[in-house]
């Protein structure tokens, strides 16, 4: 076999393993819905969603550094994301899923917190993400939506 052909089979198996390893990943559950909800209805109208299970659709704006137990996932408007919070250990996302496009359901969770209940969560927060907790950022008392996720596919 000459050398231009050997080195076009290596090129093609190079390849095709680099596209393997960057397709879609599945995490959790399989996903069943088959309509989108936008994230966007959701944030406009929490308590119509609460305790609904729907699927979302969004770029994966950050990912916990800690032990990747949630991601926010950017809304369809500007300043927009919806944090999607799973079982830790259950499913566990990587780091490498910033950036890319997410498709999650979940059942939405709508919580009413109180300045307390607000400091603890962002005080735990900043523990996780590795920054300085500064209490006066914090104003409550805050509703809170997110989605408890069951699945996810990050492509």
């Amino acid at each position: 076999m000459n050398h231009r052909v050997r080195y076009i089979l290596v090129l093609v198996a190079i390849v095709s393993v680099a596209a393997m390893a960057g397709g879609p990943k599945k995490y959790g559950k399989p996903l069943l819905l088959t309509e989108k909800t936008k994230i966007s209805d959701i944030l406009a109208s929490p308590e119509k969603f609460d305790g609904h299970r729907v699927q979302i659709a969004g770029s994966v704006v950050d990912v916990c550094k800690r032990r990747g137990c949630w991601i926010k996932v950017a809304g369809d408007r500007n300043n927009e994301s919806l944090l999607v919070k799973v079982e830790d250990g259950v499913i566990v996302f990587p780091q490498s899923a910033k950036g890319r496009a997410a498709l999650v359901e979940g059942t939405v969770v709508v919580r009413r917190l109180t300045e307390e209940e607000m400091l603890e969560d962002a005080r735990h927060e900043a523990e996780e993400q590795g920054r300085k907790f500064d209490a006066t950022t914090v104003n409550g008392p805050k509703t809170v939506v997110k989605i408890q996720g069951e699945g996810a596919i990050i492509k």
